[in-house]
């Protein structure tokens, strides 16, 4: 039997997927309606079943922004200080690249245990943790034994794998138009990468403890956003979800409907053009002729292009029945990008590095929102989530190492990129799927209930 707090929640779910098409006045509960955004399109249901004023509203974008800035830095600051870092500590390149490949690992294998979590502790809880996780493996990273230096990236690949299922869950309770709060997280994901790229080295140079002090900067971001989150998500008390386990079986189980498969397969097949390329795009460019001062500038780039798409395409995604239309502009994109790429790397490669970010981002956020639009509760968000991660970051771990092989052997960039563009054929089928206007069933049966 769900707690009254409980079907409450559920309650503001079903109501703010109606508000997507027929917005209500003020003042209505809950049962009837989620209510008129008060400030834009992010204002969600508070604890006591009305609607956030402006200020609380400002604060709620912000905190979702914290989060999502705080999931790439801890993970791609790696990469820019691994020459540094083998010279100090003598890590064979093998050992050096498993640093880079730890934290993607963890994001597939620790993404089912964030429902469960969620589940005993609430959503909000339970990205606090998170929170405090990544803090704790950052801080790890600043001690000298080696092996803390693995102990801390595994930690905070765990503390990330929660938070990225959780977050879109946490939307979808908490925000009265989800599309638009997804598109300011995904973009937010974007900012991050490109930030922990381009800034952990001057970082380092400023601190002045070589690549500890690289690394360990973003302990700040970390405690930043934790003090942020705090105040305005609260310690989930409110929502508690019940802690037996929720109907329709476990997670896994969502896999037997077509439609979490298709989801899934979106998921995992962009995170596969998304890391794949991302490792090995400063290295093509210098082999096709481009500067290696550039490549890193290009990198960049890409990751600021994707922060636009990741911007726009949930909102977008948000107003429409079926978000078939921006899967088909998704696979253009792409390919224009890769085509670029692969026929004339070494000309335009401005406008092929800004289209392939464009359609990563863009096609991440899409597949994030789907997760959203696709699920009936937060519970279930969180569900597939979890499932559709798990894979998809698991299948992406794969992709850079599957990439450098095709190179090695071949000795060159026409297969592994060929490789990427066969992936879009797929990608592609499944985004059309999980892009239909229907959601998944589930032996959850919501219940409207005025607010406690």
């Amino acid at each position: 039997m769900r707690s009254p707090s409980v079907r409450w929640v559920i309650a503001v779910t079903i109501s703010d997927r109606a508000l997507l098409r027929h917005p209500a006045p003020r003042g209505t509960t809950a049962a009837a309606s989620a209510g008129r955004p008060g400030c834009g399109e992010l204002t969600g249901m508070d604890g006591s079943g009305t609607t956030r004023s402006r200020w609380a509203t400002l604060l709620f974008g912000a905190a979702v922004v914290a989060v999502a800035l705080n999931q790439r830095p801890a993970v791609v600051a790696v990469a820019p200080l691994l020459g540094e870092l083998r010279d100090d500590t003598g890590l064979s390149p093998a050992m050096a690249g498993l640093l880079t490949t730890l934290p993607v690992l963890c994001f597939g294998a620790f993404a089912p245990l964030a429902p469960r979590t969620a589940r005993r502790v609430g959503l909000e809880t339970a990205v606090a943790a998170s929170l405090l996780v990544l803090a704790a493996g950052i801080a790890l990273r600043l001690f000298p034994p080696v092996a803390l230096l693995y102990a801390g990236s595994l930690l905070a690949g765990a503390a990330i794998a929660v938070a990225n299922v959780l977050m879109p869950a946490y939307v979808k309770r908490e925000a009265t138009r989800p599309g638009v709060v997804m598109g300011l997280y995904s973009a937010s994901l974007n900012i991050g990468a490109a930030v922990g790229a381009a800034a952990t080295v001057p970082f380092a140079a400023a601190v002045g403890w070589g690549w500890r002090g690289g690394l360990g900067s973003w302990l700040v971001l970390a405690l930043a956003a934790l003090a942020l989150w705090l105040p305005v998500a609260g310690t989930g008390r409110a929502h508690r979800a019940a802690r037996s386990a929720v109907p329709g079986g476990s997670s896994w189980s969502l896999l037997r409907q077509p439609l979490a498969r298709q989801v899934t397969l979106f998921i995992g097949l962009q995170s596969v053009q998304f890391y794949s390329l991302g490792a090995w795009l400063p290295t093509l460019l210098a082999d096709a002729g481009v500067p290696v001062s550039e490549g890193g500038l290009l990198l960049g780039l890409s990751n600021a292009a994707g922060a636009v798409g990741a911007l726009l395409a949930p909102a977008q995604a948000g107003r429409m029945r079926h978000q078939r239309p921006l899967v088909l502009a998704v696979l253009a994109t792409y390919v224009a990008g890769l085509g670029g790429l692969l026929l004339v790397p070494g000309q335009g490669t401005l406008v092929w590095v800004a289209a392939f970010g464009l359609a990563q981002g863009s096609g991440f956020a899409l597949a994030l929102t789907l997760i959203v639009l696709r699920s009936p509760t937060p519970l279930t968000a969180a569900r597939l989530g979890g499932v559709a991660q798990c894979l998809g970051y698991l299948l992406a771990a794969a992709g850079p190492v599957v990439l450098g092989w095709l190179y090695g052997l071949t000795g060159g960039w026409t297969t592994p990129l060929l490789l990427l563009v066969a992936c879009l054929v797929p990608m592609t089928w499944a985004g059309w799927g999980a892009a239909r206007d229907a959601v998944l069933a589930t032996g959850e049966q919501p219940r409207a209930v005025s607010p406690v």
